[in-house]
């Protein structure tokens, strides 16, 4: 999922498309534990019993890189 901060309102929205164009999910939270909360429900909406993923990996896209000194 892509996590990006909302410019408007500042909340976390995180998406997921479907690589086959099928759609996808977005979610918006104000922290990472309602993001947590939300893609929990929004993955067992998506997927069958026994299909759901073992784990999802977060792409935030305003990563802070910090430089070594």
């Amino acid at each position: 999922m892509v996590v990006e901060r909302c410019a408007d309102s500042g909340n976390l929205v995180a998406s997921w498309d479907e690589p086959s164009g099928n759609g996808g999910k977005s979610t918006r939270e104000v922290d990472l534990r309602e993001r947590q909360e939300h893609v929990d429900d929004a993955v067992r909406c998506h997927f069958e019993p026994g299909s759901m993923p073992k784990s999802i990996r977060f792409h935030f896209v305003s990563d802070r890189l910090l430089a070594a000194a």
